[in-house]
């Protein structure tokens, strides 16, 4: 069992070698040299070891820029304090009701209620699916080396294809066709990083799918599976990634695997382990939500030093790390520089009766898309939504937000529901009822993530 405690232990270690140094010197005692090459050696182990916690992928290795802050008072945390140390083994001592302390963010730069700058003349988001047979799917799921069994609804034994042929119309304007190649110069020399959980893995999985295709096999590579994954294209000496951080901030679900846990813990006030990953991408992209709705959450602040922890519910939980990250942002990102953008929530398709009242049932057997404009499900939560626009609001023009919920909530048709490869064996009552073991969460590949993918290549 990891019992919690923060980082800054080792640099207590440190400091308190650095006072033992001085008392030496002040004494001027005479030590043995046995005695002067040991504490030299632990000296540098602990060194060694605190550099190690700042490491990133060794093929984008830089110096993480640390800034001077004073030491706050006890009842706030600072986002760059070195993190928590969190993993899937990871318990709280105690927990108690969450006290309504908030970090205090030492760079002054969050400006809460400041309108979102949207340089884009139409609304891109709003609008209806069209039926477009002959100009999509834009790849075929079996063309695609990297799909994920989780979404490859073909293979597993869905034979409607009419979930690949819906193409984004918006309102007043057209979105701009798809083109690969064009795409690929937009990332010559970049890095494009997707940065979230599952959903977001699925959209990294369809960008892959996307561009993999005119890249030759042996000019293309995938990295194992990872926390952060990475397709690279020596061509254009460019790579699309994927890191695994589902709630953004640093949480014991960091495990790409195992992270199905009982109880969920989450560090509040930073985004140190994880920004030091995505630090250095040129093209961001963001998203945070479903995790946020699966119960309470537990808290343990930065400068919790006995592994007590605070109990917030999922909303509450989900605006600190909307905050930490938003933090990061403003702190870090030069519009001229990097591009970020941020994914708004993915909508599920959990109950039939929300589109056709008075039903029973899911997504299962769904092929088609709802047609009823400005339909709005419990998939789809408001308040999360207003809070996640609040928060957003305060970064200007330093992230574009990506508004995929309304398209998305049209199509229920498009998940796989039990079209997909299932990792646990089923009971034959489950098998009896379909609708009890349907995937009403993620999407099928080719499908609406591809959409996602247009609408960022529109914003690039």
């Amino acid at each position: 069992m990891n019992f919690l405690f923060p980082c800054s232990l080792s640099v207590s270690l440190f400091l308190s070698i650095s006072i033992m140094t001085q008392r030496w010197h002040k004494k001027r005692t005479q030590l043995p040299l046995l005695a002067l090459v040991l504490f030299v050696f632990i000296l540098s182990t602990i060194l060694y070891s605190e550099s190690n916690i700042h490491r990133i992928h060794q093929n984008h290795a830089h110096p993480v820029d640390h800034h001077r802050q004073s030491t706050p008072p006890a009842n706030y945390s600072i986002l760059k304090r070195p993190p928590v140390i969190l993993d899937r083994f990871s318990k709280c001592r105690s927990t108690v009701k969450y006290s309504g302390r908030k970090a205090r963010w030492d760079t002054g730069r969050l400006d809460l209620g400041r309108p979102q700058l949207n340089e884009e003349s139409c609304d891109l988001f709003t609008g209806k699916w069209v039926f477009a047979n002959s100009s999509y799917p834009l790849y075929n799921e079996s063309d695609c080396p990297y799909m994920s069994d989780q979404l490859a609804c073909h293979k597993h034994g869905r034979r409607d294809w009419g979930y690949q042929h819906w193409r984004w119309q918006p309102e007043n304007c057209n979105l701009k066709r798809w083109n690969v190649i064009e795409m690929w110069e937009k990332l010559r020399g970049k890095r494009l990083m997707f940065v979230g959980d599952s959903l977001n893995r699925g959209q990294w999985i369809s960008m892959v799918c996307l561009l993999q295709s005119v890249i030759p096999a042996d000019k293309r590579s995938m990295s194992p599976n990872a926390p952060l994954t990475i397709f690279r294209a020596e061509e254009y000496n460019a790579t699309v990634e994927f890191l695994w951080a589902p709630l953004l901030i640093e949480s014991n679900s960091d495990d790409p695997v195992n992270h199905r846990l009982d109880e969920r813990i989450i560090c509040p006030d930073s985004v140190f382990k994880h920004a030091a990953q995505w630090e250095h991408a040129d093209i961001l992209v963001f998203n945070t939500y479903l995790w946020w709705r699966q119960g309470p959450v537990m808290l343990l602040w930065s400068s919790e030093a006995n592994g007590v922890c605070e109990e917030i519910d999922g909303l509450g939980g989900m605006q600190l790390a909307m905050e930490a990250w938003a933090n990061w942002v403003a702190s870090n990102v030069d519009p001229l520089k990097k591009q970020v953008f941020f994914v708004t929530m993915s909508p599920t398709h959990l109950w039939k009766r929300e589109w056709e009242p008075e039903s029973e049932g899911n997504c299962y057997n769904e092929t088609n898309p709802i047609t009823d404009t400005g339909y709005w499900g419990s998939g789809s939560d408001l308040p999360t939504m207003n809070m996640v626009e609040k928060v957003l609001s305060s970064l200007g023009s330093k992230v574009t937000v990506i508004n995929i919920t309304q398209l998305s909530e049209y199509r229920k048709d498009g998940h796989p529901s039990i079209y997909r490869k299932f990792w646990e064996t089923l009971s034959p009552k489950q098998l009896a009822n379909p609708a009890s073991y349907s995937d009403c969460i993620h999407w099928c590949l080719p499908g609406v993530p591809d959409i996602w993918n247009e609408l960022l290549f529109q914003f690039l």
